[in-house]
This record gives structure tokens, sequence and C-alpha cells, in this order.
């Protein structure tokens, strides 16, 4: 049975992302840019208090990452 996606901050999200290897590239006004070495994606994350499921779902797929595995960082 999949598990519910557990919503968080943008900074917690780059806090969890880190954890998975993905690092700061830049920040750009009220956003962070990611980058990780083999992925074709630049991750976006948006620093607001509270990022939506579907915000956070696209984060993921883009990561490579499933809803147990971002749950557990």
């Amino acid at each position: 049975m999949a598990r519910a996606l557990k919503l968080c901050s943008g900074v917690e999200a780059v806090k969890k992302l880190r954890r998975a290897g993905w690092e700061i590239a830049r920040h750009k006004g009220s956003h962070v840019m990611m980058v990780k070495e083999g992925y074709e994606y630049t991750l976006s994350i948006p620093q607001h208090p509270e990022l939506g499921p579907g915000i956070l779902r696209n984060l993921l797929k883009q990561a490579g990452l499933s809803v147990e595995e971002f749950n557990r960082l």
C-alpha cells in the first residue's frame, strides 16, 4: 500500500533533497535551484511555508525519488 506524501515547507524539502545527494546550485529570489550529477533536471524548490502536493510530487518525479524514500529522508 502506498504511503501518503507528507507535506513540508520549501526549507525542509531542500534539507531532505540534500540528504538524497542533491546540491544547492544557487538561490535566486524565492527559489532554491538544486542539481545532482547524472540527472538531467535542475530542481527549483519554492521557499514557501508549505509546498502543495502537486509541486512535491513533481519534484520527486524529477529527482527520481519515491514518496516512501522522500518521507524517510
